[in-house]
């Protein structure tokens, strides 16, 4: 390939479907994230790493060397890996004596760094060292989130965003019941975030629908926050902005409502009731007989029937 003004002119149709696989497309796939140790690690940090890991796999990228840079401080080489291994997300692990046990979770808009938060580990039992059954790779699981400073908190909130970019895996249109087996919960109390990896068990219930437990899969860690990058709003609300392609276009007097059920609205003119045609029943005829005796119940004492004239006789049915 080669470069001339800026833009990369492939030579081979290798490289020329290479930079299209990186090139911008209406529908992105999935985000991978790239796993990365600092200058000095402990062995929690480390173990950490690894077990982030093995949740994350096939979407992700475990770098073994060290890498001797400060995101906070220089956040280049980051960027410069990101475009490499073409991940939108990292995860970055170091240990000192100022802050000791420490990850990094961040994403990059266009192989610029977005959002960045300092988390450090104050509690860690690692995904071997709870004995069961775990889940299988590439499981998409499920994430709950439970604590007020996740909806009141501007921090906590972008976290929270950044945490569901970080583990939700590939986009599915259906799952089947067998596939939800892992559950990931994050927990935000007294200024601290439990994050807590299960198992989900199926049991006989004796009806249709499975009884769920859950089994502590690993691994568990106690997290507190410590610093943090926040992008601007308008960086922000830039790196949301959808293609007019992919918005959905609107159809008059046709809305969804929470569940997905579309709702139709009908307009119709007012109608004359009088004329609505009903259905003929023998039984509810007017009978001749009826009739006779209504009118002869309207009559004057000067009406009558005129001098000649034989008065009328109803005829009744028997």
């Amino acid at each position: 390939m080669t470069q001339s003004d800026g833009i990369v002119k492939p030579k081979t149709k290798r490289a020329k479907r290479f930079l299209q696989s990186r090139a911008p497309k209406l529908a992105e796939d999935a985000k991978n994230a790239m796993i990365m140790k600092g200058g000095n690690t402990s062995l929690t940090v480390s173990q950490a790493l690894k077990d982030i890991y093995s949740l994350k796999k096939p979407s992700a990228v475990m770098y073994k060397k060290k890498n001797i840079t400060r995101p906070f401080e220089d956040s280049t080489s980051l960027e410069f890996f990101s475009k490499k291994s073409d991940c939108s997300l990292f995860l970055f692990g170091s240990h000192n004596k100022k802050r000791p046990n420490n990850l990094i979770f961040g994403r990059l808009f266009d192989f610029h760094v977005l959002d960045m938060f300092e988390l450090g580990i104050e509690k860690f039992v690692s995904l071997g060292d709870i004995k069961g059954g775990k889940c299988p790779e590439g499981t998409k699981p499920m994430l709950v989130f439970a604590g007020e400073a996740f909806d009141m908190d501007g921090e906590h909130k972008r976290l929270k965003s950044l945490l569901i970019d970080f583990f939700r895996g590939p986009t599915v249109t259906a799952v089947r019941l067998a596939g939800l087996e892992h559950v990931l919960h994050f927990t935000a109390l007294d200024g601290k975030i439990y994050m807590r990896s299960y198992r989900c068990l199926l049991k006989k219930s004796g009806c249709r629908t499975p009884r769920m437990e859950l089994e502590e899969m690993g691994p568990a860690l106690d997290l507190v926050l410590r610093r943090t990058h926040m992008a601007s709003d308008d960086l922000y609300k830039t790196a949301h902005r959808q293609p007019r392609a992919l918005k959905p276009k609107k159809k008059k007097n046709i809305s969804h409502d929470a569940f997905g059920t579309k709702l139709g609205r009908v307009h119709m003119q007012k109608q004359d009731l009088t004329k609505l045609q009903t259905r003929k029943m023998k039984g509810l005829r007017k009978r001749r007989g009826e009739e006779v005796a209504k009118e002869g119940e309207g009559a004057g004492p000067g009406e009558g029937p005129e001098e000649g004239q034989a008065p009328k006789v109803a005829k009744v049915e028997s």
